[in-house]
């Protein structure tokens, strides 16, 4: 239990160094709020408000005060996030909690079942490639993998959308459902939240499934040198049952940890392909914030991510010595 302990301890520690990280990197930046709020509305509003006007809307909303040091915004900070209040949006004033409850769902609808799709396929085409290994197309293959892994998700997303959304005009090209479909449990709007989803989910299972490919190739590589295999084979054991509780049951085991830490980054969204797409998650709200400098709004986003990272990575090592019986926790 005491590793149990000293785990969970580890976990909120990294948890209190990635928030103070995060809040005084985001203080960091250049620019501020205000002269992101008075820039965007010039740009909009150029030649309807002349630039006084504009700073003097500003000054109404931020409101012209003194600015508190740093250590006591700090300290503010951790207060309120004891307390379960990530603070107002800059801008409009929202509550941060209400831009991340309204997110959230459409991210992890999104991201979860795309990851699941990557897995599934990387596992079953990493333990296909690692049994036709010597084959002339398999080596063919892995290189192309290697090759697509580097390509940018925002290259695909771009690709996806420019092909199957204009060209084909098979999906729509924006937005989470349509406007004109009332939001319930009804067959007719999760069918239209699906056919909205299909290409970003597209474009992130095309992105990712080649990194689970080829870890998934390796690691069963290097389970069929194994003796137990070996032996399972000279036994006569149906090859079906080898590949699958010998080799694929042990082979999965490295994949393990890394599939819980992408888990918790499907809770930070992904933010080109949301932005791309116009999708309406944490990712799309954390580039929305970024460029405008809300920085309540940047901290609430980023301490999401954080979260869901070390509570997944938690999670795989405390869950990984029960899949693993060579694993002993002392």
């Amino acid at each position: 239990m005491r590793w149990v302990y000293r785990r969970i301890l580890t976990a909120a520690f990294t948890l209190w160094g990635a928030a103070t990280l995060s809040f005084f990197l985001i203080r960091l930046m250049p620019g501020n709020p205000m002269d992101a709020f008075i820039a965007m509305m010039v740009q909009q509003y150029r030649g309807t408000m002349s630039y006084d006007e504009i700073v003097t809307l500003a000054k109404t909303l931020f409101g012209v005060k003194p600015t508190e040091p740093l250590w006591k915004q700090y300290l503010d900070y951790l207060a309120n996030l004891l307390r379960g209040n990530l603070g107002l949006s800059m801008i409009d004033r929202i509550p941060v909690t209400d831009y991340l409850v309204k997110a959230l769902p459409w991210t992890v609808f999104l991201l979860s079942i795309s990851l699941c799709i990557s897995f599934a396929i990387g596992v079953l085409g990493g333990m296909l490639l690692a049994y036709k290994r010597g084959k002339f197309y398999e080596g063919g293959i892995t290189t192309f993998l290697m090759c697509w892994r580097g390509v940018p998700d925002y290259i695909v997303a771009i690709v996806v959308l420019w092909v199957f959304g204009y060209m084909l005009g098979l999906f729509p090209t924006r937005g989470a459902y349509s406007p004109e479909v009332t939001p319930g449990l009804t067959p007719q709007f999760i069918a239209d939240v699906l056919w909205h989803a299909a290409l970003p989910m597209m474009s992130y299972v095309l992105t990712h499934f080649a990194f689970w490919t080829l870890m998934m190739r390796g690691s069963t590589i290097s389970v069929l040198g194994e003796d137990y295999v070996t032996a399972a084979e000279a036994r006569g054991l149906p090859g079906r049952r080898v590949m699958m509780a010998y080799v694929g049951r042990n082979a999965i085991l490295p994949l393990f940890t890394m599939f819980m830490i992408a888990i918790g980054w499907i809770f930070g969204g992904s933010v080109f392909i949301e932005t791309i797409f116009n999708y309406p998650g944490i990712g799309y709200y954390l580039v929305w914030a970024v460029t405008i400098r809300d920085y309540t709004l940047m901290q609430g986003c980023f301490l999401v991510i954080i979260s869901a990272v070390v509570v997944g990575t938690l999670l795989a090592d405390l869950l990984y010595s029960r899949l693993d019986p060579r694993v002993r926790m002392e």
